[in-house]
């Protein structure tokens, strides 16, 4: 009886909110206050003392949606609870979750939820209410209507709801709900959001149902999750070889369908699988005319069920908008079940981690309603894109697979109840409208109850997030260094590169000079000190030297810079050139690279003519040399072989050996000259005419 009054009372507070609450002025959390004011005691007030009076108004509110008093919600928390979370110091802000957490577990077992506006205000006011939850952080204060939140709080209450937010992107959703506000987030536009998530879930309840697609496939209980094409401005083009149709596209949480549009119907749907393992491939491809690549407005899907990859084409007049944000929730579901099969879930667990991708997408197109005035990132809003993206994603992605599937998961849903933790996908799903996966029937109980967020705590995947947020920050600000570097212009990137490799061209001509015994002391020397090296073994005590000596000169440099900013390289620019004169350059330094070519060509096919033995006279010589060179390398020691190469490359140029040394690379020349390179025939390759 107890349970059923406690229903009733939940589907009241849903359902009479719908007409109360279109008064803008009228405010739960107000009525709670002028409640409280009333009052005469704090028994009366149901107030606790450790909290502010907005937690309170809000802990009173969770105690209503509970049909408990607020000392039973406290005495259940201090029952629960770790003595760890009921520490002074933390216990009004852990309280205070827990009482937000079971509320609203409580309120998402309602179907349609979201259309209520008292909901959204309580969601909202809970975030208020975790700004301030103690009484020192404010003694006394109002919920006004223009009251704003933080990240942190958001952060911390949406993902307790799954299809708001979850822990890896809300910061993400934040970020965009507020690019226009400064960074706080006011209650109309939490509505809004909340407003287009609910439209997001009915287009997707009424997608599926009415899809006409599916009922072959029912048995593996599919949602569609976006239509394009239907719409005449707005086509969709399948190329498929040199072949185009226009046509409908479906996305599935298993698949992706394309119907081809004849005269008056489509034809059967071409499948193309993103469930199964077939290697597929999913990116961003250019299309035009006769085969051109002109237009960045397609997506290529290719697999191994697939004898030639697919192209998909979102014509628009400006931009790759509709592009891509298919080419995102595409990934997004070929990227869940990859994570499926790589960790091997199962059942429940397995509907648990793909709701993850279908709730992001749901969040992406209530996003994509938003006005803002910075362009919405698809990738950033979804969780396994933004996983695969982020350093570290696959930390995350191994947290997220170990709360799944541990038994410690299990251990706890039948805990659930204790409201520590905020619930899961699987738990709010059919409250949602929509039965999801194939596990529908599942008992209740069976069902996955434990969420992303513990009271009073970071959970493992919070973490990892944490850690891998710094990182990103890291290769963001790095990211950022790259991009500043870049310059337009091959005369001026070459007039870059070449300031760059200054110190090793200096290094490579002060290494010449002693080569070419330009100052005979310094070579003397540098060949007495290199052979005592190589002689005593000492060649990785060389480089240990090296590698230590850089080391102490990038310390010293960061020491002596005394935190002053990085000293800028500067680079002379060249006059500028104007667009013939750059088409002239492109040409010489296309002619440049085909004569080197050429000549790395005649080399190798000199060499192929030599091991041939296709010229036998040359050959005869070179595998004599060959012989000579082995047998020496095998009676003499390393070691040894390794000095007298060193002193006599090094040696050859000095001047008691300089004539010699002409004369002998002059008959090496000419030897080398004498070798005719190997025959080359041309073939034209025959063009299939046939092809379609």
């Amino acid at each position: 009886m107890a349970a059923v009054n406690k229903t009733k009372n939940i589907i009241d507070f849903v359902r009479d909110g719908s007409i109360k609450w279109l008064n803008k002025s009228q405010n739960s959390s107000h009525q709670e206050f002028d409640e409280m004011k009333r009052s005469p005691s704090a028994a009366e007030k149901n107030w606790i003392y450790e909290l502010s009076a907005v937690a309170n108004a809000v802990v009173r509110r969770c105690s209503k949606v509970l049909d408990v008093s607020v000392d039973h919600l406290r005495e259940n928390f201090e029952e629960v609870a770790s003595e760890v979370t009921k520490t002074p110091s933390r216990y009004a802000r852990n309280f205070l979750e827990y009482s937000c957490f079971r509320a609203l577990a409580q309120t998402t077992q309602v179907s349609g939820y979201m259309e209520d506006k008292r909901f959204r205000r309580l969601t909202f006011d809970m975030m208020l209410a975790w700004e301030v939850p103690d009484v020192a952080s404010q003694p006394s204060i109002d919920i006004d209507e223009d009251a704003t939140v933080g990240i942190e709080a958001f952060s911390r209450i949406a993902p307790a709801v799954p299809v708001i937010a979850n822990v890896i992107i809300s910061n993400y959703i934040f970020e965009f709900l507020t690019s226009s506000t400064g960074g706080r987030l006011p209650f109309s536009t939490f509505e809004k959001y909340l407003i287009g998530l609910e439209r997001a879930v009915k287009k997707l309840k009424s997608n599926s149902e009415s899809s006409l697609l599916l009922s072959q496939r029912s048995g593996r209980g599919e949602r569609v999750l976006e239509l394009e094409g239907t719409v005449t401005t707005q086509p969709v083009l399948q190329h498929l070889g040199i072949s185009t149709w226009p046509g409908r596209l479906t996305l599935t949480d298993h698949a992706l369908y394309f119907e081809a549009l004849r005269v008056v119907s489509y034809d059967k749907p071409t499948v193309y699988d993103l469930a199964d393992d077939l290697k597929q491939v999913v990116k961003a491809e250019l299309t035009g005319p006769w085969g051109s690549r002109l237009f960045d407005k397609a997506v290529l899907y290719k697999s191994n069920a697939l004898s030639e990859p697919v192209i998909l084409e979102l014509p628009e007049l400006k931009g790759h908008a509709r592009r891509d944000y298919w080419l995102a929730i595409v990934r997004e579901i070929l990227y869940a079940h990859r994570f499926i099969r790589k960790y091997r879930i199962t059942g429940v667990e397995r509907d648990e981690a793909l709701l993850k991708a279908v709730f992001g997408i749901l969040r992406i197109q209530a996003l994509s309603n938003m006005n803002s005035i910075v362009p919405l990132c698809y990738e950033a809003g979804l969780m396994y894109n933004a996983c695969d993206q982020l350093p570290g994603g696959d930390r995350i992605l191994e947290t997220i697979a170990t709360m799944l599937t541990s038994k410690e998961t299990q251990k706890n849903n039948t805990k659930s109840g204790d409201g520590m933790h905020s619930v899961s996908a699987t738990t709010m799903a059919s409250s949602l409208g929509f039965v999801f996966g194939t596990n529908s029937n599942m008992p209740k109980q069976s069902l996955i109850n434990v969420g992303e967020i513990t009271v009073g705590e970071m959970t493992p995947l919070e973490k990892a997030v944490e850690e891998s947020r710094s990182s990103y920050k890291m290769v963001a600000d790095a990211q950022a260094t790259v991009d500043g570097a870049k310059v337009e212009g091959l005369d001026t990137n070459l007039a870059v590169l070449k300031e760059l490799l200054v110190p090793l061209i200096n290094l490579g001509n002060r290494l010449l000079a002693l080569l070419y015994w330009e100052e005979p002391a310094k070579s003397v020397v540098f060949c007495f000190i290199f052979a005592g090296i190589i002689y005593c073994g000492w060649m990785a005590y060389v480089f240990a030297f090296l590698l230590i000596f850089f080391a102490i000169n990038m310390m010293l440099a960061r020491h002596f810079s005394g935190g002053n900013p990085i000293s800028e390289l500067k680079v002379t620019v060249p006059p500028p050139m104007n667009k013939m004169e750059q088409l002239l350059a492109v040409q010489n330094a296309i002619s440049q690279a085909e004569e080197l070519v050429q000549e790395g060509n005649v080399i190798l096919l000199k060499i192929h003519g030599l091991l041939l033995s296709i010229f036998p006279q040359a050959s005869n010589r070179f595998a004599a040399a060959l012989v000579g060179l082995a047998l020496f390398m095998t009676i003499i020691p390393f070691k040894y072989v390794l000095l007298l190469t060193f002193l006599e490359e090094f040696t050859k140029y000095s001047p008691m050996r300089r004539a010699e040394t002409e004369r002998i690379m002059r008959r090496m020349r000419e030897w080398w000259i004498s070798i005719p390179a190997a025959p080359v025939v041309l073939e034209r390759a025959q063009e299939d005419k046939k092809k379609k």
